[in-house]
């Protein structure tokens, strides 16, 4: 019995170190390289924004996940552009049906 405990015990700790071994040498698998300290990726255009802006958009990562401000200040900026795009159509509508 105890022999099988000590093996259990030396298995636990080479899986720990291979583990650990593997964590140093390949990463977290991260995908970018980290920004430096007060760097952001957050990039939108002034006005008409594209899906292709929305897919480009990268945000900054922290302790517990996304930089909250520059979620926060990308939310703002879609919004006000949905909004916009949402005062066209309803002018426009009214524009077509002014003319009939």
């Amino acid at each position: 019995m105890t022999t099988a405990l000590i093996y259990l015990v030396v298995m636990l700790l080479v899986a720990a170190v291979v583990f650990l071994l593997a964590a140093v040498v390949f990463g977290r698998g991260e995908e970018l390289a980290p920004l430096p300290p007060g760097g952001s990726p957050t990039r939108l255009p002034a006005e008409d924004i594209t899906a292709e802006d929305v897919h480009a958009v990268r945000f900054q990562t922290v302790l517990r996940g996304y930089k909250m401000s520059e979620v926060d200040w990308v939310m703002r900026r879609l919004g006000v552009e949905i909004e916009d795009l949402r005062a066209k159509v309803t002018e426009l509508e009214a524009e077509r049906e002014g003319a009939r």
